[in-house]
């Protein structure tokens, strides 16, 4: 696997320091950045996220992203969404209303069930529902560490990749070509996280030779 430079997106949210340290556990060169060229120019990008999707598609239109990400994503080129940066690639968001959000995927986000305890914090199994080089290696029932009270519904059952199990089964990882996505925080999820990130560089490292 060739050395990456991974562009990870700063659009004002937190979680970077964690998802730079398991870029670089992965063999990547992590580059926190909120500059749009650095996006457009970047090998492999991750958006990571945490906090609401109005928040979220506010700072990216703020500091200029949203071209960019939409662009760099419109090349195949590889991108990971994680948790947040999963949310927003869907068409829209009920959280706290009605928001439109990036428009990649089709599909909205909805909250979890009533009469759960939310945010959904914690360990839970992910069960892998198709093949996909992101998830090499991954054990079937493996646990990853979710915290989120909010999940997509993809219009499109074929980008399920994954999924979860809290009160509803819910999509755990999208996938659509080089574009992947998570509910789950990889970076807090131990080895098997890690190894969704070794996965993600080699995704695009074998894509740019």
């Amino acid at each position: 696997m060739g050395y990456v430079k991974v562009v990870i997106i700063d659009y004002g949210a937190g979680n970077l320091r964690s998802v730079a340290r398991a870029v670089a556990w992965a063999g990547g060169e992590p580059i926190i950045s909120s500059r749009p060229e650095d996006i457009l120019s970047a090998r492999a990008v991750v958006m990571p996220g945490v906090g609401a999707a109005a928040d979220t598609m506010r700072n990216l239109q703020e500091r200029g992203l949203v071209e960019a990400v939409l662009e760099y994503i419109g090349q195949g080129r590889p991108f990971l969404g994680v948790c947040m940066g999963q949310q927003v690639l869907f068409e829209y968001s009920l959280e706290g209303g009605r928001h439109r959000c990036l428009g990649v995927l089709r599909g909205q986000v909805v909250r979890l069930p009533d009469g759960l305890k939310v945010p959904h914090m914690g360990w839970n199994r992910v069960r892998v529902v198709r093949s996909h080089p992101f998830l090499e290696g991954v054990r079937d029932g493996e646990y990853f560490y979710f915290v989120h009270s909010y999940y997509p519904q993809p219009e499109e059952p074929d980008v399920v990749a994954a999924v979860a199990e809290y009160g509803v089964e819910f999509p755990a990882v999208v996938a659509r070509g080089a574009l992947v996505a998570t509910q789950f925080h990889p970076e807090k999820s131990g080895p098997a996280g890690l190894l969704l990130y070794r996965n993600f560089l080699r995704m695009a490292s074998a894509r740019q030779g």
